[in-house]
């Protein structure tokens, strides 16, 4: 009888162990709407999945689920991970121009070339000036997709090129400079912009390498590209649902705080700086593609870049019309 019960316990306490383990094993869902082969995925989610669970000892892990699995289309990424359709979710600013205003400032063109320089320029001012449009959630990395050319059927490197050509902008806010230097602007999310090149609904479209290599494959219907025009940044976010972060164990939270902020930004600039530098050799040894890379002048960039200032006082003017006096004040902080 004595053994009957002791193989009982014995039952019981292995139930309730596993229970007690399985109820501190947390896996967090992160939604994306780029494809599974993306470099974001590959990259710096892929760090963030297995820091999670190395830190934790297995018991803090993520799932992806790429392609727009939780909601389709890049567009309500944000709202997703505000109303906890996923824990973390990744997205695109310009997309939800009205939530994220003084962080449109980071797209004009400044002194960042690169991925890397305009995160670290984002980090360096964050604190001062953005933070407070990221209340709703808990901000995991931030970083750009550095726009360092124009994916054209056109010869698009001179004012003259530019005048009347639809191209697409990173975003509706960079309106005045495209009109300023002669061109149409056209806004088309990065997932139509293949169909609009091929169809004439556009064209050219700022971009970076990697749009022209797959998973983008431009190549396929843009004619040239145009490199040292003054780069545009795409400000992409990853954000995490406040309640689900703070629901966390005090163990797990602290995990999630020593991989966002600097470490992760960084990790997702260096996804996109490595994509953009794969893609160029891929480019470069593309022998079955038609198209020709075409660099801007320095007297052709001088006169861009003239172009660019002007705008950049209409959408200065602009910015005070909305009450955000200081717009200036926040380009001039990210481009010091």
């Amino acid at each position: 009888m004595k053994t009957a019960r002791l193989g009982l316990a014995l039952v019981l306490a292995s139930t309730f162990g596993v229970t007690a383990l399985s109820a501190k094993a947390e896996e967090l869902s992160v939604a994306t709407f780029v494809p599974p082969q993306h470099h974001t995925n590959t990259v710096m989610f892929k760090w963030f999945g297995e820091e999670l669970a190395k830190r934790s000892d297995g018991e803090l892990t993520m799932k992806l689920y790429p392609a727009g699995q939780l909601g389709a289309g890049p567009v309500q990424q944000y709202k997703r991970a505000v109303e906890g359709v996923a824990d973390i979710a990744f997205g695109v600013s310009a997309y939800t121009p009205a939530l994220f205003p003084k962080t449109m400032l980071a797209i004009p063109p400044g002194k960042a070339n690169s991925s890397a320089d305009a995160t670290k320029r984002l980090l360096d001012v964050f604190d001062e000036y953005l933070a407070d449009e990221y209340e709703d959630v808990k901000v995991i990395g931030i970083t750009t997709a550095a726009g360092i050319g124009i994916a054209a059927t056109k010869d698009v490197s001179t004012l003259e090129g530019m005048r009347g050509a639809k191209i697409v902008p990173y975003a509706a806010l960079t309106t005045p400079i495209i009109e300023a230097m002669g061109a149409v602007p056209v806004q088309m999310p990065v997932t139509e912009m293949y169909t609009g090149l091929s169809t004439g609904t556009i064209d050219g479209a700022y971009a970076t390498y990697n749009n022209m290599t797959p998973p983008w494959n431009f190549w396929d219907v843009a004619s040239h590209f145009v490199t040292n025009v003054p780069v545009q940044h795409a400000v992409i976010f990853v954000v995490m649902n406040r309640e689900r972060y703070e629901g966390l164990s005090d163990g797990h939270r602290s995990i999630v705080d020593e991989l966002s902020g600097e470490a992760a930004s960084m990790k997702l600039a260096e996804s996109f700086d490595g994509a953009d530098a794969r893609s160029l050799a891929m480019m470069e040894d593309a022998s079955d593609k038609n198209f020709e890379v075409v660099e801007v002048t320095a007297d052709e960039r001088a006169r861009m870049d003239a172009a660019v200032a002007e705008g950049l006082k209409v959408i200065f003017a602009d910015y005070a019309d909305r009450g955000i006096r200081n717009a200036e004040e926040i380009y001039n902080a990210i481009n010091r």
